[in-house]
């Protein structure tokens, strides 16, 4: 499987992702969170080969995340809760998520960046 990015055009730490990846010769498929979220199949898929928690996938200092007051409602939620939700608002979602389906990085660290994709 290819590499594919997640991530949102205008998220700064998306972009040091992003440069990232180019700057290391990275070929990776470019996925534009906000338009095109991963589907609740693909989302199991990348929180269970992540090794993650479910709640590191979730961007806690978004808007939305604050619109919806998650932080009080998330601990009531089921997963299956929690997955729907994340697949309907890209904006939801911890950013960037790369992936070329036996590991996924979550967010940006350089050290993360390097010990998976270089």
């Amino acid at each position: 499987m290819a590499i594919v990015y997640y991530g949102y055009p205008k998220c700064t730490t998306c972009r040091k992702a992003k440069k990232w990846l180019d700057e290391h010769g990275v070929d990776y498929e470019e996925r534009n969170i906000k338009e095109t979220p991963p589907a609740e199949g693909e989302l199991r898929d990348l929180i269970r080969t992540s090794g993650l928690e479910l709640k590191k996938f979730f961007n806690t200092s978004g808007m939305s995340y604050r619109e919806l007051g998650l932080k009080d409602r998330l601990p009531d939620m089921t997963d299956d809760e929690k997955i729907a939700l994340l697949a309907s608002d890209g904006m939801l979602l911890k950013r960037p998520i790369v992936t070329d389906g036996r590991k996924v990085t979550v967010g940006f660290r350089e050290p993360e960046f390097e010990n998976a994709w270089d």
